[in-house]
């Protein structure tokens, strides 16, 4: 990917004035390493009338393996061949933005100690990216970047072969934009707008991505025309984070009428949050699945095991039936969120009594989780590598022995019905491995085998008649009802272990 920014300058206001906005000497070509290649800063030409800085990303198709994008069913690991030589699509829009923002870090900020007026002040401006790939080709490129204050907004496309116009276009276009604007103004434009007009980016989505979009693009994004479009696209269509993002965009502009105090604000964007009906988050369908199946069981005692940052703990906390809920990470990171996230330094003393947090492996046998009525493994197995599986299945069903086992996991069958999700790639970068359908099945009907458990199965989102649903669970039950636990008593008479027999 290759960008390039120049600039006019006078002798009172020279154009290597650049330099200082960018924090880059012109006199110097820069290397800087990214996690995925290496960025290069260099100025091809520099002189009081004009002035050009230009950045070049290499990316290494090597560290994008090594880091875990790509990675095959089956829990092939990295180092397979087919990683290195198959066609490996990546978002190099995405990568090019990410690079920016390291590279020019400042510059987006407005930041410049040596020049503090010349970065609040618009320069005549013109950026080209010679390669830029568009989904929506020129049409939808004039519709981000027309509203934007840009006098020129250039967008050729880019023929699949020169030689053969017959073929068409590709979905490339050279885009070169022209005006006055403050720099940091341009920057975030492009940094946003680079990969929503990909369609797509090179990491996952989280909600941090939320604060990123809204401070690049204050002062622009809220009154945009497409800001709909800009959103779910830079948010990667997922529906919670857009709808958050364009709940605070609403406060943003509504808190700029003069007419409407705070509360009227939040009242407005109330009304339109309920008003408009949301598909349910797979997560939120998937939590709602185990808790049904939690309270059909008759568990009161019940273990999160890779309980993450306490999503389902905090459901679980929600429900007095749960009396007492023990949420277990490897993390302790992931702990401390969800510490956070359970507000349990201000909880109730009953309250806290009900929920405890524990650091430990999965993978290991612990006497601590022996004992409770259920279990439940929430989109745990498939993060770990094949081998370890039975390590997991004796800690688990071997060793803590709960009464019910419930195990959520992907079905990679479904992977084809999301739309942003690269063919072959699997839907988290740390997943070693995602199941079908029928891998699942015959994997949990073994583990119940050997463990003494019976097993059924219950899909999870939508049940798509041709591949299933997104997400599938397995519901584990022990097939001796009267196995004691660590109480002595029967789990289902009530009765001794000595009673029992007699009886």
């Amino acid at each position: 990917m290759f960008l390039t920014i120049s600039t006019t300058g006078t002798p009172e206001r020279p154009a290597t004035d650049l330099g200082h906005l960018l924090h880059k000497h012109p006199e110097k070509a820069q290397t800087f390493s990214t996690s995925h290649g290496t960025a290069h800063v260099f100025y091809p030409e520099a002189s009081v009338e004009r002035c050009t800085a230009a950045l070049l990303l290499e990316v290494d198709p090597v560290a994008l393996v090594r880091r875990g994008k790509g990675k095959g069913r089956g829990g092939a690991p990295d180092s397979a061949l087919a990683q290195y030589v198959n066609d490996r699509p990546y978002a190099a829009s995405s990568l090019l933005s990410v690079a920016m923002s390291t590279v020019f870090k400042s510059a987006l900020r407005g930041v410049c100690a040596a020049l503090p007026e010349r970065a609040d002040a618009p320069l005549p401006l013109r950026i080209v990216v010679p390669a830029l790939p568009a989904r929506g080709g020129a049409e939808l490129v004039h519709k981000l970047f027309g509203p934007l204050g840009w006098t020129s907004v250039e967008a050729r496309p880019v023929a699949l072969d020169e030689q053969f116009p017959e073929w068409g276009d590709s979905r490339y276009v050279q885009l070169a934009l022209e005006g006055e604007l403050r720099l940091c103004d341009a920057l975030r434009q492009l940094y946003v707008l680079l990969p929503v007009l990909d369609d797509a980016k090179h990491y996952w989505v989280a909600t941090d991505e939320v604060d990123k979009l809204l401070r690049a693009g204050e002062g622009w994004l809220a009154d945009h025309p497409e800001h709909k479009l800009i959103t779910s696209r830079y948010l990667s269509r997922r529906w919670g984070l857009t709808r958050q993002a364009m709940d605070r965009l609403e406060l943003v502009r509504l808190a700029e009428a003069d007419d409407l105090d705070v509360e009227d604000v939040d009242n407005a964007v109330d009304e339109t949050t309920d008003t408009e009906e949301r598909p349910v988050p797979l997560a939120e369908q998937r939590r709602g699945a185990i808790l049904e199946a939690l309270r059909a069981a008759g568990a009161s005692r019940v273990l999160d095991l890779g309980c993450g940052q306490g999503q389902l703990v905090q459901a679980l906390l929600k429900d007095i039936r749960f009396t007492e809920i023990v949420g277990v990470d490897v993390s302790v990171r992931a702990l401390t969120i969800a510490g956070r996230r359970l507000k349990l330094d201000r909880l109730g003393e009953r309250q806290a009594a009900r929920v405890t947090l524990l650091q430990g492996s999965l993978t290991y046998t612990d006497k601590r989780l022996t004992g409770y009525d259920a279990a439940v493994l929430s989109e745990v197995i498939e993060h770990l590598d094949l081998p370890r599986l039975p390590a997991l299945e004796f800690a688990v069903f071997g060793s803590a022995r709960p009464q019910t086992v419930l195990v959520t996991t992907p079905n990679v069958e479904y992977n084809v019905r999301w739309e942003t999700l690269p063919a072959g790639h699997v839907r988290h970068g740390d997943h070693r491995f995602e199941w079908t359908r029928g891998e699942f099945s015959a994997w949990a009907a073994a583990v119940a085998e050997r463990n003494g458990y019976e097993v059924r199965f219950v899909p999870v989102g939508p049940d798509d008649p041709e591949v299933g649903p997104p997400t599938q669970m397995a519901v584990f039950e022990k097939a001796d009802k009267t196995e004691t636990g660590k109480t002595g008593k029967t789990e289902k008479t009530g009765k001794s272990e000595k009673e029992a027999k007699a009886a």
